[in-house]
């Protein structure tokens, strides 16, 4: 469903992708790790179509999206939900009308049809009767069950996920990720996922993808990984100080 084939990407003279390519099958979810700051939510930006490859290409379900324009780039970009890092919620709006907000744009649903949706997600993701409190009124679980209840509410046939347990305990990221977990064996939705919550991320991805001084490192299955005797992949995964891994 998701193909990328040797991306690269500078910012101001500074390359960020140096070739990355990777694969992600319907129905699949894929964790995307490395470290902080080196190009993962680069990535996602460019499976979206909101920032194109100096070179490469990306395709969705065999589109090469980097030639859809106006209209043809809008139905694609339908087909997706985002989780942003910070949630991205409107301050000023309730929680209902958080989710409400995307139905209204881009549907002809009627305002019943959406009140029985934006209420259906929000139990989905344990938040009914929270459709009236306002963001600065919720918790940083709830906020993060907001974010991905709006995620969720256009039905999309791929999911996002931007660190979505940045700035939360170890239990509610945990919690947050046991969601996920939950809400795809129902919905079979396709989804990338960047994360450092490494073991349990290790339980819901079916495969997984290192990103490492600009390129795929490596990839393959959670277990794979767990068993890997590259220095640098057995380095991150420990959380070891000592290693190939720079340090700064």
């Amino acid at each position: 469903m998701i193909r990328i084939e040797e991306i690269h990407k500078s910012f101001n003279g500074f390359p960020v992708l140096k070739g990355v390519s990777f694969e992600v099958k319907k129905g699949e979810i894929l964790a995307l790790i490395g470290g902080s700051g080196k190009g993962k939510s680069v990535i996602l930006k460019h499976v979206v179509g909101l920032i194109t490859p100096d070179q490469g290409h990306v395709y969705i379900d065999g589109k090469d999206i980097g030639h859809l324009k106006g209209k043809e780039l809008e139905e694609l970009r339908s087909r997706f939900g985002f989780l942003f890092q910070g949630g991205a919620l409107f301050s000023s709006l309730t929680v209902f009308d958080n989710l409400a907000f995307p139905l209204r744009e881009k549907t002809n649903l009627k305002e019943e049809e959406i009140r029985d949706r934006v209420l259906q997600e929000l139990d989905q993701v344990g938040l009914a009767g929270a459709e009236n409190k306002f963001p600065a009124e919720l918790s940083g679980g709830m906020l993060k069950r907001t974010a991905f209840a709006r995620a969720l509410v256009t039905k999309p046939e791929i999911i996002l996920f931007d660190e979505p347990t940045t700035g939360l305990d170890p239990v509610i990221a945990h919690t947050i990720l046991d969601l996920v977990k939950s809400v795809h064996q129902h919905r079979g939705f396709t989804a990338i996922i960047v994360s450092h919550e490494l073991s349990r991320l290790f339980q819901i991805a079916q495969k997984v993808a290192m990103l490492h001084e600009g390129v795929i490192l490596t990839i393959g299955t959670p277990d794979e990984f767990l068993s890997s005797d590259n220095p640098v992949v057995r380095q991150f995964v420990s959380g070891s100080l000592e290693g190939p891994i720079k340090l700064y």
